[in-house]
């Protein structure tokens, strides 16, 4: 009997260590966060809130793994158990270290973006640096947990000497993976290269597919185009390489918008362009840059008229046009409302012209 309670404790004693050791790393991780949460708040420091935002899922787990690592080989148990132990921790620790190094990498993110916001209507650069950072914070993301997987994985001697083992047929295993895998490939490489040359950024004004929206998402595989309806269009990142596209927002921001007006010939067209400076001096959204009203075409009932307005933004320019519209057939409606646009016939008399001689009646 005592052999046994000798045994027990045996066992007893080592999982209370490893429990005490496992609270104790948990109580230090909430002392140093909290600590670090006060001061950011005091402090408004938006790197070390970054910080304690981002880290503060990995420290929950390293650091009591960390104490465990430390008091596991003190512990009164059999070799076999204290290895089995020791790579548990072991696996834990590099998928903890792995979700560190993730943590750290959108720190650095935060820190990069901080000074650039996309509110200002000339977000150019912003734009810029967004999709520059968004899309190679993935690939180190990526990066990253390959790299964990594989050092978990090289930690059991014998996947690690199946690996030895099929060293001399990787090449021929790498040939059949890259044929394989040759349309992932060419997206990721089609993700990068989106990063570098840039023919689209993150809030880019573009029309893809007929349909008008702003680029919301870039990831490695594919890009979101919120539509003005707010309807989404995923589209696979590969389509802004292969296919042609209009980017609105490509250089600057600024745009140029129409409005066109069909009118009866007797229309006044210098009257029409004098009010449509009054319109657009009196429009929040007119830039002051350009404008101009020009006939840009007849036909054999109306003339075809151009409104021309800049703007800073498509947006804005979509606003200015229609409030601009408006306001022009208002006023038509109520100074020139014989010049609308109209359809005209002549009518000749039948009876009279069947009359001898063909001639007309009194009209």
């Amino acid at each position: 009997m005592d052999i046994e309670i000798r045994e027990w404790f045996n066992v007893l004693i080592p999982v209370g260590i490893l429990i005490l050791g496992a609270i104790v790393g948990g109580a230090l991780h909430k002392i140093l966060f909290k600590i670090l949460d006060k001061l950011a708040a005091k402090t408004q420091n938006r790197w070390l809130h970054s910080i304690v935002r981002n880290l503060e899922g990995p420290a929950r787990l390293l650091l009591p793994l960390a104490i465990l690592l430390l008091i596991t080989p003190s512990l009164r148990l059999s070799d076999e158990v204290i290895a089995i132990l020791r790579h548990i921790f072991s696996l834990l620790f590099i998928g903890g270290l792995s979700w560190l190094m993730v943590s750290a990498v959108f720190v650095t993110r935060d820190l990069i973006l901080h000074n650039h916001s996309l509110d200002k209507s000339d977000n150019l650069r912003a734009r810029t640096i967004y999709t520059q950072v968004n899309v190679l914070v993935k690939i180190m993301v990526v990066i990253i947990c390959i790299i964990g997987a594989s050092s978990m994985l090289m930690t059991f001697e014998k996947i690690r000497q199946i690996g030895v083992s099929l060293l001399a047929s990787a090449g021929i295993a790498g040939i059949i993976v890259g044929f394989a895998a040759q349309k992932s490939l060419a997206t990721l490489f089609a993700g990068i290269q989106i990063a570098l040359t840039q023919p689209i950024r993150i809030d880019d004004v573009v029309i893809v597919e007929g349909e008008w929206g702003r680029i919301e998402e870039i990831t490695l595989t594919y890009v979101v185009v919120r539509i003005w309806d707010l309807r989404r269009l995923v589209v696979p990142i590969t389509y802004f390489i292969d296919n042609t596209f209009q980017n609105w927002t490509r250089v600057s921001a600024d745009i140029l918008g129409t409005v066109f007006i069909y009118a009866d010939y007797r229309l006044p067209v210098e009257a029409l362009r004098e009010q449509l400076h009054v319109i657009l001096k009196d429009c929040e959204g007119w830039d002051g840059k350009v404008w101009g009203l020009q006939v840009t075409g007849t036909d054999n009932q109306t003339m075809e008229l151009r409104a021309l307005m800049s703007a800073h933004d498509a947006g804005t320019a979509w606003d200015l046009r229609c409030a601009v519209r408006e306001k022009l057939l208002s006023w038509l409606q109520s100074n020139y409302p014989e010049c609308l646009p109209r359809v005209r016939a002549e009518v000749d008399d039948i009876a009279n012209m069947n009359k001898p001689g063909g001639e007309r009646g009194p009209q």
